[in-house]
């Protein structure tokens, strides 16, 4: 390691010392309790003497943080209010970092707004970046004017490094020509475990139970879930997609999807005749069926072509493989012409998706000290 010789008249520069990190954590469900116990076993570590929990709420209530434990209500939340006053609650001298722990439109909302107020963002909310456009190109705006960053890792892949390979080999001058994937964790279950014998009603309501689909399995299996995830994959290739560039194939029959989620409960045996003659075909080809999110550009001709939807797959498939819930991404560039690149591990879970959430804080924290 080079150092600065000591010689007379010469004082060496003293190193910048990091600053203390405030945050704000908006969301106490799974994911935001994993934050918390995460948090708290750092609890008298440099990390923790560093990180500094200063605001925790959820969508009734703001709570007093200590460790893993919340305290009593001190107030009722009111959501326009206290969103549009939190950055102010993170204090000045400072990095301030909200951590959203949420799936709510309305703090997505927000999150261009407090980038450009000098608040760096880390989401796992796929309502950011996931949606619009305008809203997309808001919160970059945001990151420009308040020289903040914008953590996503756990918007796609439950931290998995998707979004990180795909910036920095474009970093390195690559140029992505077509990324594939198993971006959901439910799906991935789904088609792992049906066995088209079964009704795959019965497999739904398995993995709504086991906590792997949304309450309303419909969310899954609509195919926007994914396709909120393939715009930020996209946007993050340098494809500028909007929501209505991508075709989607919803597994959700006409009938069910106007239905309160009891009666469509009730009604999902609407969904085993189809699954199971989409099985017998991809069984009878010797393939699998996956449900998989494409994305491929024709530099040439100056085309793109995306796409979400259950697929028959070859065993040979760089896709094909996996298990449990885990994700899958394929991605070809100048580098990876025609062996993909290819990223795999576990794509749902709480743990997962909070230690994403606070490696994206870790990094944000690490990048920003005090010069004075």
């Amino acid at each position: 390691m080079n150092s600065v010789p000591l010689v007379a008249g010469h004082r060496p520069a003293s190193a910048p010392r990091p600053l203390p990190v405030h945050l704000g954590l908006l969301g106490t469900g799974t994911v935001g309790a994993a934050v918390l116990k995460r948090l708290a076993s750092w609890d008298g570590t440099s990390l923790g003497k560093r990180l500094r929990l200063l605001h925790v709420a959820n969508s009734r209530f703001a709570f007093k943080p200590f460790g893993s434990e919340l305290g009593p209500a001190l107030v009722r939340f009111d959501i326009e209010e206290g969103l549009r006053t939190l950055p102010a609650l993170l204090g000045r001298a400072a990095v301030r970092i909200i951590i959203d722990a949420t799936a709510s439109d309305a703090v997505a909302g927000q999150h261009a707004q407090w980038l450009a107020q000098g608040v760096h963002v880390v989401t796992a909310c796929k309502l950011g970046q996931g949606t619009s456009l305008a809203r997309w190109q808001a919160i970059r705006a945001g990151c420009a004017h308040g020289d903040t960053r914008y953590g996503d890792s756990a918007t796609v892949g439950a931290g998995l490094p998707m979004l990180r390979s795909i910036r920095e080999l474009q970093a390195g001058g690559d140029c992505i020509h077509a990324v594939a994937g198993v971006l959901s964790g439910s799906m991935a279950w789904l088609c792992n475990h049906y066995d088209g014998l079964r009704p795959f009603s019965n497999f739904v309501r398995s993995a709504r139970d086991a906590g792997y689909t949304e309450p309303d399995p419909r969310d899954d299996l609509s195919g926007e879930d994914v396709r909120r995830k393939l715009l930020i994959l996209a946007r993050a290739s340098g494809v500028a997609l909007d929501a209505h560039d991508i075709e989607i194939g919803s597994l959700v029959p006409e009938e069910l999807r106007t239905l309160s989620m009891q009666a469509a409960d009730e009604a999902l045996s609407l969904l085993d005749e189809p699954l199971r003659e989409r099985y017998a075909n991809a069984y009878r080809s010797g393939e699998k069926l996956r449900f998989i999110a494409r994305l491929q550009r024709d530099s040439h001709a100056g085309t793109t072509s995306a796409k979400v939807g259950l697929e028959s797959l070859p065993d040979t498939d760089s896709l094909s493989g996996g298990a449990g819930t885990d994700n899958r991404l394929a991605i070809w560039s100048d580098r990876y012409p025609t062996q993909p690149l290819l990223i795999q591990g576990p794509g749902a879970g709480a743990g997962v998706t909070a230690a994403a959430l606070l490696d994206d804080v870790l990094r944000i924290a690490s990048s920003v000290t005090d010069q004075g």
